[in-house]
């Protein structure tokens, strides 16, 4: 059974890379997140805005709309609710992490991600 901390976390997982994508939601539903995955920046903002997620791992380096531009759409969208977007990306410089930050993001993950620092993210 899944800690009680994470039973109520609602996941979006967006990243061009279905296979990254996928690890990803397989692992956060092992700690018993609820996870839907996108695929573009563009299917993310359309199903975080009919959805309830609460907690948003994103990639930064996807074509046609990147994670910053994802992000600003999340963020204009998200109303009253508190969501936290993380940043899960393999740009990994100061200058990278620092960028997130202004970008709207709440953290900044490189990949590849260890899946504690994914359960510790559920339970915070």
């Amino acid at each position: 059974m899944a800690p009680a901390s994470t039973e109520q976390k609602r996941v979006l997982v967006i990243d061009d890379d279905s296979d990254c994508a996928d690890t990803i939601a397989m692992v956060l539903r092992r700690f018993g997140a609820q996870v839907t995955v996108a695929y573009s920046g563009e299917s993310g903002v359309k199903e975080f805005s009919v959805s309830s997620h609460n907690l948003v791992f994103l990639d930064i380096g996807m074509p046609k709309m990147d994670g910053y531009a994802t992000a600003r759409a999340l963020r204009a969208c998200q109303g009253d609710r508190h969501v936290r977007i993380i940043a899960l990306t393999g740009w990994g410089r100061c200058e990278d992490r620092e960028r997130t930050i202004q970008g709207g993001f709440d953290l900044h993950l490189v990949k590849p991600v260890d899946a504690h620092q994914l359960k510790d993210i559920l339970e915070s």
